[in-house]
C-alpha cells in the first residue's frame, strides 16, 4: 500500500538535470557519517547554483547564489541527516538522495531522500505529518522545541518546521511498502523550495 501526503511529487521531466547519489548507512557508524553527510549536502548545493539563470553583470548575483546556496544546503544536510539516522540498518537498501530541478516562474529546487524505516516508526512519523499538516508551523514548531528538551529519540521534527518557516518550503512523502520485508515501509521526503 503506497500514502502520500503534502505536495509530493512523483515524476520530474526527463529533459531537466537532475543529480542522485545512494548511501550504504550501515557501512561505518552514523557519528562518522555526520562528516560525510554535511560534505554530499555542500556538493549538492554548489551543484544546484551552477544552474541559477543569473546574468554575471547582475548586481544582486552574488548574494542571490550565496542564499540559494546556504537553503539548498541546510535543507540537504537535514534530509540525509534524517534519512540516515531513522534508516533501519537491518535493511540491505541503501539511503537514496537527490536534487532535481522545476522550471516555473522561479527556479525550483527539488530535494528527496528515501530511506527504509520500520512500520512502527512510520506510523509515528505518519502522525507528526498528520499533525504538520493540520496545524499552524509556528506554533507547532515552539511546541515541538518544548517536547525535545523532554525527549531524548532524536525525533523533534525541528528541521523540517525551519524548511516550512525559514525558507517558505512545500514538503511532501510518499510511503511505500518494501516488496521482500514485510515489517519495512520505504519513505521518501520531497521538499521543494523557490529560488
Amino acid at each position: 500500500m503506497t500514502e502520500i501526503f503534502g505536495d509530493f511529487i512523483d515524476e520530474f521531466t526527463p529533459e531537466q538535470d537532475s543529480l542522485e547519489l545512494t548511501f550504504s548507512p550501515s557501512s561505518q557508524p552514523i557519528q562518522q557519517r555526520w562528516r560525510n553527510n554535511r560534505l554530499s549536502a555542500y556538493f549538492m548545493a554548489d551543484y544546484f547554483s551552477n544552474f541559477l539563470p543569473v546574468a554575471e553583470e547582475d548586481t544582486n548575483r552574488d548574494k542571490r547564489v550565496k542564499q540559494s546556496r546556504g537553503a539548498v544546503s541546510y535543507i540537504a544536510n537535514e534530509l540525509l541527516e534524517n534519512a540516515m539516522k531513522f534508516h533501519d540498518n537491518q535493511s540491505s537498501y541503501k539511503v537514496k538522495f537527490g536534487l532535481h530541478f522545476l522550471e516555473t516562474s522561479d527556479v525550483t529546487a527539488v530535494i528527496l531522500t528515501t530511506n527504509i524505516v520500520n512500520r512502527e516508526m512510520a506510523d509515528r512519523f505518519k502522525i507528526f505529518i498528520k499533525e504538520l499538516l493540520s496545524s499552524d508551523p509556528n506554533e507547532l514548531y515552539i511546541q515541538q522545541i518544548e517536547k525535545s528538551a523532554e525527549s531524548e529519540d532524536g525525533s523533534s521534527g525541528l528541521g523540517l518546521l525551519t524548511m516550512i518557516n525559514d525558507y517558505e518550503a512545500k514538503i511532501g512523502w510518499k510511503f511505500e511498502a518494501v516488496p521482500d520485508k514485510i515489517d519495512a515501509m520505504a519513505v521518501t521526503t520531497v521538499v521543494q523550495i523557490a529560488v
